[in-house]
């Protein structure tokens, strides 16, 4: 299984990777009433690369969300197949952050 540092990596990248698709969108639409030939064969190879750019973060986005649930309904068996143990954790977790902020 891999560690939340890696997921939230990826949430970031793809957070990332959303925001520069958006920003090559909104450049396509400025310059859409420009004319020239190499302007329209950049603006055209832009569009297609967009599209599949937009694919890929679906795609990552897609693995995220199942590795994510994956991940939600294991511990959703340990909690149900362990409860005395779960709260035992629990109640450790918040005892070592409770020693944590209190030392702040």
């Amino acid at each position: 299984m891999q560690n939340s540092t890696d997921a939230v990596s990826r949430d970031k990248l793809i957070a990332d990777f959303k925001v520069v698709v958006a920003d090559a969108e909104e450049l396509l639409k400025l310059t859409a009433g420009q004319a020239g030939e190499k302007l329209t064969d950049v603006r055209a190879r832009l569009n297609d690369r967009l599209a599949v750019a937009k694919d890929r973060i679906a795609d990552a986005d897609l693995a995220v969300r199942q590795q994510t649930k994956k991940v939600v309904d294991v511990t959703d068996d340990y909690v149900h197949k362990n409860p005395w143990q779960s709260v035992g954790v629990a109640a450790g977790v918040a005892f070592l952050l409770g020693l944590l902020v209190s030392r702040r």
